[in-house]
């Protein structure tokens, strides 16, 4: 396989039709792609774009741009992380694990993170009302505008169910950081929606 990274599109992602080839199917594209075999790759890459451009998107507070160019980063070292691929685990997974790294690592590169008022997240963590989601286009806003590393948490943990161990080591926070911002998260959506 050459370092020329194979031709994904450029344009806005369409994520509504791609079909998932099982994980069998995936293997023979992956040794495929191995061999230097650039359609095989694209293959791959339509059928798991939309997965990994969603989470992304989630990280990243729906800023639709940003996880374009994201998800374009994290499918090129993709391509070029593909021999480290291990054929025991499902390729779905990985891809996954990956576009998630790549967008953690991005909100780590922004340390310059809006800081909300204390009194703002005493008040929010006050309430004793059950969350309520509402309609999806309010919370999908809602959760765009929590500040990165709170947003990152309330996504990784309540999103994609992992567990605080797991988002501390990727975020590089303790264990009781990562609960803390997700109380913040939880709060401060939560006044976000009942406000609205």
């Amino acid at each position: 396989m050459d370092g020329a990274v194979p031709s994904m599109q450029a344009t806005p992602l369409d994520t509504g039709s791609q079909v998932r080839p099982d994980r069998s199917d995936d293997h023979a594209l992956v040794r495929a792609a191995l061999a230097g075999d650039a359609r095989a790759f694209e293959r791959l890459y339509r059928a798991h774009v939309g997965r990994v451009h969603g989470a992304i998107l989630r990280l990243v507070g729906m800023d639709r741009a940003r996880a374009e160019e994201l998800t374009q980063e994290a499918f090129i070292q993709a391509w070029r992380k593909l021999s480290s691929f291990r054929f025991d685990a499902a390729l779905s997974t990985w891809l996954y694990r990956l576009g998630v790294n790549i967008a953690l690592m991005d909100l780590r590169g922004k340390r310059d993170e809006v800081n909300v008022d204390d009194a703002v997240i005493e008040l929010a963590a006050g309430f004793d009302v059950p969350f309520c989601a509402g309609e999806r286009g309010d919370l999908e806003r809602a959760v765009s505008k929590l500040p990165p590393r709170a947003r990152a948490v309330l996504v990784l943990h309540d999103v994609e169910g992992w567990k605080h161990e797991e988002i501390a080591a990727e975020l590089g926070m303790a264990v009781g950081s990562s609960k803390a911002q997700l109380h913040r998260a939880r709060g401060l959506l939560r006044t976000t929606l009942e406000a609205a």
